[in-house]
Protein backbone atom coordinates (compact mmCIF):
# COMPACT_ATOMS: atom_id res chain seq x y z
CA UNK A 1 0.00 0.00 0.00
CA UNK A 2 1.19 3.50 -0.90
CA UNK A 3 0.47 6.40 1.44
CA UNK A 4 0.91 10.16 1.37
CA UNK A 5 -0.38 13.09 3.39
CA UNK A 6 -2.19 16.15 2.06
CA UNK A 7 -1.56 19.29 4.10
CA UNK A 8 -4.39 21.82 4.12
CA UNK A 9 -5.16 24.73 6.44
CA UNK A 10 -8.19 23.12 8.07
CA UNK A 11 -6.56 19.72 8.51
CA UNK A 12 -4.01 17.31 7.14
CA UNK A 13 -5.31 13.98 5.93
CA UNK A 14 -3.98 10.68 4.67
CA UNK A 15 -4.38 9.19 1.20
CA UNK A 16 -4.15 5.39 1.10
CA UNK A 17 -3.57 3.75 -2.30
CA UNK A 18 -3.51 0.02 -2.95
CA UNK A 19 -5.38 -3.19 -3.62
CA UNK A 20 -8.18 -4.04 -1.17
CA UNK A 21 -7.78 -0.78 0.76
CA UNK A 22 -11.57 -0.73 0.99
CA UNK A 23 -11.53 -3.83 3.16
CA UNK A 24 -9.02 -2.20 5.52
CA UNK A 25 -11.39 0.65 6.31
CA UNK A 26 -11.87 -0.37 9.92
CA UNK A 27 -8.16 -0.47 10.75
CA UNK A 28 -7.20 2.58 8.68
CA UNK A 29 -9.97 4.85 9.97
CA UNK A 30 -10.44 3.53 13.50
CA UNK A 31 -9.23 6.75 15.14
CA UNK A 32 -11.10 9.06 12.77
CA UNK A 33 -14.38 7.21 13.32
CA UNK A 34 -14.07 7.06 17.10
CA UNK A 35 -17.00 8.93 18.65
CA UNK A 36 -18.90 9.30 15.38
CA UNK A 37 -22.66 8.84 15.68
CA UNK A 38 -23.60 7.55 12.23
CA UNK A 39 -22.24 7.07 8.72
CA UNK A 40 -24.01 7.70 5.43
CA UNK A 41 -22.61 6.16 2.26
CA UNK A 42 -23.50 8.19 -0.84
CA UNK A 43 -22.97 6.33 -4.10
CA UNK A 44 -24.44 5.87 -7.56
CA UNK A 45 -26.43 3.04 -9.09
CA UNK A 46 -23.45 1.43 -10.82
CA UNK A 47 -20.87 1.65 -8.04
CA UNK A 48 -23.39 0.97 -5.31
CA UNK A 49 -24.27 -2.39 -6.81
CA UNK A 50 -20.59 -3.39 -6.79
CA UNK A 51 -19.15 -1.97 -3.58
CA UNK A 52 -21.71 -0.33 -1.27
CA UNK A 53 -22.41 -3.51 0.69
CA UNK A 54 -18.69 -4.19 1.13
CA UNK A 55 -18.13 -0.73 2.59
CA UNK A 56 -21.24 -0.98 4.75
CA UNK A 57 -20.03 -4.26 6.24
CA UNK A 58 -16.62 -2.71 6.96
CA UNK A 59 -18.22 0.20 8.81
CA UNK A 60 -20.98 -1.74 10.53
CA UNK A 61 -18.87 -2.95 13.50
CA UNK A 62 -18.02 0.67 14.37
CA UNK A 63 -21.20 2.70 13.89
CA UNK A 64 -24.70 2.66 12.34
CA UNK A 65 -24.64 2.94 8.54
CA UNK A 66 -27.18 3.96 5.90
CA UNK A 67 -26.79 4.05 2.12
CA UNK A 68 -28.15 6.65 -0.30
CA UNK A 69 -27.96 6.11 -4.07
CA UNK A 70 -28.24 8.57 -6.94
CA UNK A 71 -28.34 7.87 -10.68
CA UNK A 72 -25.05 7.25 -12.44
CA UNK A 73 -23.55 10.05 -14.51
CA UNK A 74 -22.78 13.77 -14.53
CA UNK A 75 -26.48 14.64 -14.45
CA UNK A 76 -26.53 13.57 -10.78
CA UNK A 77 -24.50 16.68 -9.87
CA UNK A 78 -27.70 18.72 -9.78
CA UNK A 79 -29.67 20.89 -7.39
CA UNK A 80 -32.36 18.21 -7.34
CA UNK A 81 -29.94 15.47 -6.23
CA UNK A 82 -28.37 17.79 -3.68
CA UNK A 83 -31.73 18.65 -2.14
CA UNK A 84 -32.78 15.00 -2.06
CA UNK A 85 -29.58 14.02 -0.25
CA UNK A 86 -29.98 16.81 2.31
CA UNK A 87 -33.49 15.55 2.97
CA UNK A 88 -32.08 12.04 3.42
CA UNK A 89 -29.54 13.34 5.96
CA UNK A 90 -32.34 14.90 7.99
CA UNK A 91 -34.57 11.85 7.65
CA UNK A 92 -31.78 9.49 8.76
CA UNK A 93 -30.99 11.64 11.78
CA UNK A 94 -27.44 12.65 10.86
CA UNK A 95 -25.98 15.15 13.32
CA UNK A 96 -22.73 17.08 13.65
CA UNK A 97 -20.94 13.95 14.83
CA UNK A 98 -21.98 12.00 11.73
CA UNK A 99 -19.75 11.30 8.73
CA UNK A 100 -20.40 10.87 5.01
CA UNK A 101 -18.56 8.43 2.73
CA UNK A 102 -18.37 9.42 -0.95
CA UNK A 103 -18.19 6.06 -2.75
CA UNK A 104 -17.76 6.49 -6.49
CA UNK A 105 -16.17 8.62 -9.16
CA UNK A 106 -15.67 12.36 -9.36
CA UNK A 107 -19.38 13.09 -9.63
CA UNK A 108 -20.11 11.36 -6.33
CA UNK A 109 -17.07 12.89 -4.65
CA UNK A 110 -18.15 16.40 -5.67
CA UNK A 111 -21.82 15.86 -4.81
CA UNK A 112 -21.37 14.00 -1.50
CA UNK A 113 -18.60 16.39 -0.51
CA UNK A 114 -20.87 19.38 -1.07
CA UNK A 115 -23.60 17.75 0.99
CA UNK A 116 -21.05 17.24 3.77
CA UNK A 117 -19.77 20.80 3.42
CA UNK A 118 -23.22 22.35 3.87
CA UNK A 119 -25.24 19.99 6.05
CA UNK A 120 -25.40 21.55 9.53
CA UNK A 121 -22.71 23.99 8.28
CA UNK A 122 -20.30 21.15 7.64
CA UNK A 123 -19.70 17.58 8.79
CA UNK A 124 -16.74 15.28 8.05
CA UNK A 125 -16.55 13.10 4.95
CA UNK A 126 -14.25 10.45 3.50
CA UNK A 127 -13.47 10.10 -0.19
CA UNK A 128 -13.60 6.52 -1.51
CA UNK A 129 -12.84 7.02 -5.24
CA UNK A 130 -13.54 4.16 -7.63
CA UNK A 131 -12.39 5.68 -10.94
CA UNK A 132 -9.01 6.75 -12.24
CA UNK A 133 -10.38 10.23 -12.92
CA UNK A 134 -11.29 10.65 -9.26
CA UNK A 135 -7.62 10.47 -8.22
CA UNK A 136 -7.63 14.18 -9.08
CA UNK A 137 -10.99 15.31 -7.73
CA UNK A 138 -10.83 13.30 -4.49
CA UNK A 139 -7.87 15.35 -3.25
CA UNK A 140 -7.90 19.07 -2.57
CA UNK A 141 -11.32 19.75 -1.08
CA UNK A 142 -13.21 21.11 -4.07
CA UNK A 143 -16.85 20.07 -3.82
CA UNK A 144 -19.85 21.18 -5.80
CA UNK A 145 -22.64 20.68 -8.25
CA UNK A 146 -23.52 21.90 -11.73
CA UNK A 147 -26.06 24.48 -12.79
CA UNK A 148 -27.85 24.22 -16.10
CA UNK A 149 -25.84 27.27 -17.23
CA UNK A 150 -22.42 25.94 -16.27
CA UNK A 151 -20.28 23.26 -14.65
CA UNK A 152 -19.32 23.42 -10.96
CA UNK A 153 -20.78 26.89 -10.46
CA UNK A 154 -22.18 25.98 -7.02
CA UNK A 155 -19.79 24.59 -4.44
CA UNK A 156 -17.48 24.96 -1.47
CA UNK A 157 -13.99 24.07 -0.32
CA UNK A 158 -14.30 21.24 2.19
CA UNK A 159 -11.34 18.94 2.78
CA UNK A 160 -12.00 15.22 3.38
CA UNK A 161 -10.88 13.48 6.55
CA UNK A 162 -9.19 10.76 4.50
CA UNK A 163 -9.01 9.26 1.02
CA UNK A 164 -9.26 5.48 0.56
CA UNK A 165 -8.17 4.62 -2.95
CA UNK A 166 -8.71 0.92 -3.60
CA UNK A 167 -7.06 0.23 -6.96
CA UNK A 168 -8.93 -3.06 -7.22
CA UNK A 169 -12.12 -1.09 -7.94
CA UNK A 170 -10.49 0.29 -11.09
CA UNK A 171 -10.41 -3.15 -12.68
CA UNK A 172 -14.14 -2.96 -13.46
CA UNK A 173 -13.73 0.27 -15.47
CA UNK A 174 -14.17 0.34 -19.26
CA UNK A 175 -11.26 1.63 -21.33
CA UNK A 176 -12.96 4.97 -21.81
CA UNK A 177 -12.92 5.63 -18.07
CA UNK A 178 -9.25 4.67 -17.80
CA UNK A 179 -8.55 7.11 -20.60
CA UNK A 180 -10.58 9.87 -18.98
CA UNK A 181 -8.65 9.55 -15.74
CA UNK A 182 -5.29 9.39 -17.44
CA UNK A 183 -5.95 12.82 -18.96
CA UNK A 184 -5.67 14.36 -15.49
CA UNK A 185 -2.38 12.54 -14.89
CA UNK A 186 -1.08 13.99 -18.15
CA UNK A 187 -2.26 17.42 -17.03
CA UNK A 188 -0.32 17.19 -13.77
CA UNK A 189 2.80 16.26 -15.71
CA UNK A 190 2.41 19.11 -18.22
CA UNK A 191 2.04 21.81 -15.56
CA UNK A 192 4.47 20.54 -12.94
CA UNK A 193 6.90 17.82 -13.86
CA UNK A 194 8.75 17.50 -17.17
CA UNK A 195 10.48 14.35 -15.96
CA UNK A 196 7.14 12.73 -15.12
CA UNK A 197 5.77 13.74 -18.54
CA UNK A 198 8.72 12.17 -20.32
CA UNK A 199 8.35 9.01 -18.25
CA UNK A 200 4.66 8.77 -19.13
CA UNK A 201 5.36 9.23 -22.84
CA UNK A 202 7.98 6.50 -22.78
CA UNK A 203 5.99 4.01 -20.70
CA UNK A 204 2.36 4.60 -21.65
CA UNK A 205 1.72 3.93 -25.32
CA UNK A 206 -1.71 2.36 -24.87
CA UNK A 207 -4.42 2.21 -22.23
CA UNK A 208 -3.33 -1.35 -21.46
CA UNK A 209 -0.03 0.05 -20.18
CA UNK A 210 -1.90 1.79 -17.35
CA UNK A 211 -3.74 -1.38 -16.26
CA UNK A 212 -0.71 -2.91 -14.63
CA UNK A 213 0.97 -2.89 -11.25
CA UNK A 214 2.47 0.43 -12.35
CA UNK A 215 -0.82 2.11 -11.44
CA UNK A 216 0.05 2.76 -7.77
CA UNK A 217 3.22 4.79 -8.44
CA UNK A 218 1.35 6.56 -11.28
CA UNK A 219 -1.36 7.56 -8.85
CA UNK A 220 0.94 8.50 -6.00
CA UNK A 221 3.11 10.72 -8.17
CA UNK A 222 0.11 12.40 -9.79
CA UNK A 223 -1.66 12.95 -6.47
CA UNK A 224 1.58 14.27 -4.96
CA UNK A 225 1.69 16.98 -7.65
CA UNK A 226 -1.78 18.12 -6.68
CA UNK A 227 -1.09 17.80 -2.95
CA UNK A 228 1.92 20.11 -3.23
CA UNK A 229 -0.14 22.71 -5.09
CA UNK A 230 -3.03 22.47 -2.60
CA UNK A 231 -0.59 22.97 0.28
CA UNK A 232 0.66 26.17 -1.32
CA UNK A 233 -2.70 27.52 -2.49
CA UNK A 234 -5.70 25.77 -0.99
CA UNK A 235 -8.43 28.22 -2.09
CA UNK A 236 -7.21 28.82 -5.65
CA UNK A 237 -5.97 32.35 -5.08
CA UNK A 238 -2.82 31.70 -7.11
CA UNK A 239 -0.95 28.65 -8.34
CA UNK A 240 -3.84 26.22 -7.81
CA UNK A 241 -5.46 27.79 -10.84
CA UNK A 242 -2.79 26.00 -12.91
CA UNK A 243 -4.71 22.78 -12.26
CA UNK A 244 -7.29 24.18 -14.69
CA UNK A 245 -4.99 23.57 -17.65
CA UNK A 246 -7.26 22.37 -20.46
CA UNK A 247 -10.41 23.04 -18.43
CA UNK A 248 -11.53 26.41 -19.83
CA UNK A 249 -12.45 24.94 -23.21
CA UNK A 250 -12.89 21.46 -21.69
CA UNK A 251 -15.77 22.55 -19.46
CA UNK A 252 -17.43 24.26 -22.42
CA UNK A 253 -17.18 21.06 -24.44
CA UNK A 254 -18.76 19.10 -21.58
CA UNK A 255 -21.54 21.65 -21.15
CA UNK A 256 -22.41 21.74 -24.85
CA UNK A 257 -22.28 17.95 -25.08
CA UNK A 258 -25.02 17.92 -22.46
CA UNK A 259 -23.37 15.90 -19.64
CA UNK A 260 -24.89 12.79 -21.22
CA UNK A 261 -21.73 10.73 -21.61
CA UNK A 262 -21.03 11.59 -25.25
CA UNK A 263 -17.83 13.32 -24.10
CA UNK A 264 -16.08 12.36 -20.86
CA UNK A 265 -14.38 14.92 -18.64
CA UNK A 266 -10.94 13.58 -19.52
CA UNK A 267 -11.64 13.64 -23.25
CA UNK A 268 -12.79 17.25 -23.00
CA UNK A 269 -9.72 18.22 -20.95
CA UNK A 270 -7.37 16.51 -23.43
CA UNK A 271 -8.91 18.54 -26.25
CA UNK A 272 -8.70 21.66 -24.11
CA UNK A 273 -4.99 21.12 -23.41
CA UNK A 274 -4.20 20.82 -27.10
CA UNK A 275 -6.13 24.01 -27.80
CA UNK A 276 -4.31 25.83 -24.98
CA UNK A 277 -1.00 24.81 -26.56
CA UNK A 278 -2.12 26.30 -29.87
CA UNK A 279 -3.11 29.52 -28.10
CA UNK A 280 0.25 29.66 -26.35
CA UNK A 281 2.12 29.12 -29.62
CA UNK A 282 0.03 31.77 -31.37
CA UNK A 283 0.87 34.31 -28.66
CA UNK A 284 4.56 33.52 -29.05
CA UNK A 285 4.82 32.18 -25.50
CA UNK A 286 5.85 28.67 -26.47
CA UNK A 287 6.96 26.44 -29.29
CA UNK A 288 4.95 23.28 -28.75
CA UNK A 289 4.99 20.62 -31.45
CA UNK A 290 1.24 20.19 -31.08
CA UNK A 291 1.10 17.56 -33.83
CA UNK A 292 3.51 15.40 -31.83
CA UNK A 293 1.45 15.78 -28.64
CA UNK A 294 -1.73 15.00 -30.56
CA UNK A 295 -0.20 11.82 -32.03
CA UNK A 296 0.52 10.54 -28.52
CA UNK A 297 -3.01 11.28 -27.29
CA UNK A 298 -4.62 9.80 -30.40
CA UNK A 299 -2.54 6.62 -29.96
CA UNK A 300 -4.10 6.36 -26.50
CA UNK A 301 -7.56 6.71 -28.05
CA UNK A 302 -8.33 10.31 -27.13
CA UNK A 303 -10.61 12.25 -29.48
CA UNK A 304 -8.80 15.60 -29.59
CA UNK A 305 -11.10 17.41 -32.01
CA UNK A 306 -13.71 19.97 -31.05
CA UNK A 307 -17.13 18.25 -31.23
CA UNK A 308 -18.96 19.15 -34.41
CA UNK A 309 -22.22 21.07 -34.47
CA UNK A 310 -21.28 24.18 -32.47
CA UNK A 311 -19.95 27.51 -33.70
CA UNK A 312 -16.85 29.24 -32.36
CA UNK A 313 -19.11 31.94 -30.91
CA UNK A 314 -21.13 29.32 -29.03
CA UNK A 315 -17.96 27.96 -27.44
CA UNK A 316 -16.82 31.46 -26.49
CA UNK A 317 -20.16 32.40 -24.93
CA UNK A 318 -20.17 29.12 -23.00
CA UNK A 319 -16.62 29.71 -21.74
CA UNK A 320 -17.67 33.16 -20.52
CA UNK A 321 -20.11 31.51 -18.11
CA UNK A 322 -17.34 29.40 -16.58
CA UNK A 323 -16.31 30.31 -13.03
CA UNK A 324 -12.77 31.02 -14.27
CA UNK A 325 -14.00 33.97 -16.37
CA UNK A 326 -13.75 37.45 -14.82
CA UNK A 327 -15.86 40.39 -16.02
CA UNK A 328 -16.44 38.56 -19.27
CA UNK A 329 -12.69 38.16 -19.87
CA UNK A 330 -11.45 34.66 -20.59
CA UNK A 331 -8.37 33.52 -18.69
CA UNK A 332 -6.53 30.44 -19.89
CA UNK A 333 -3.87 28.36 -18.21
CA UNK A 334 -1.05 28.18 -20.74
CA UNK A 335 2.18 26.21 -20.49
CA UNK A 336 5.39 27.63 -21.93
CA UNK A 337 7.08 24.24 -21.56
CA UNK A 338 6.50 21.26 -19.25
CA UNK A 339 6.55 22.50 -15.67
CA UNK A 340 6.17 26.21 -16.57
CA UNK A 341 2.47 27.18 -16.48
CA UNK A 342 1.06 30.71 -16.50
CA UNK A 343 -2.29 32.49 -16.49
CA UNK A 344 -3.14 34.62 -19.49
CA UNK A 345 -6.20 36.65 -20.45
CA UNK A 346 -6.90 35.91 -24.12
CA UNK A 347 -8.76 38.28 -26.39
CA UNK A 348 -12.07 37.02 -27.76
CA UNK A 349 -11.21 37.75 -31.40
CA UNK A 350 -8.09 35.60 -31.10
CA UNK A 351 -10.08 32.67 -29.72
CA UNK A 352 -12.62 33.08 -32.50
CA UNK A 353 -9.86 32.96 -35.08
CA UNK A 354 -8.20 29.89 -33.58
CA UNK A 355 -11.46 28.00 -33.10
CA UNK A 356 -12.30 28.59 -36.74
CA UNK A 357 -8.77 28.18 -38.06
CA UNK A 358 -8.69 24.46 -38.71
CA UNK A 359 -11.59 22.29 -39.87
CA UNK A 360 -9.93 19.37 -38.06
CA UNK A 361 -10.51 21.12 -34.73
CA UNK A 362 -7.52 21.09 -32.42
CA UNK A 363 -5.15 18.84 -34.31
CA UNK A 364 -3.19 21.71 -35.85
CA UNK A 365 0.30 22.40 -34.60
CA UNK A 366 0.56 25.96 -35.83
Amino acid sequence: MEQLTVHASAQSYPVYIGENVLHQTESLLKEKLAGKSKAMIITDTNVGELYAEDLRLCLDPMLPVCVETVPNGESAKSLASYERLLTACIREGLDRQSIIFALGGGVIGDLAGFVAATYMRGIPFVQVPTTLLAHDSSVGGKTGINHELGKNLIGAFHQPSAVLYDTQTLMTLPDREWRSGFAEMIKHAYINDSEFLQWLKENVRSIEDIKTNKIRPFLKRSIAVKADIVKEDEKEAGVRAYLNFGHTLGHAIEKLAGYNGDVTHGEAVAAGMMFAMRVSNYLGLSNWDVEEEVKWLEALGFPVNIPAGFSAQTFIETMKKDKKATSGQLTFVLVEKPGCPLLKTVEEHLLYELLNNDKRGMTSGD
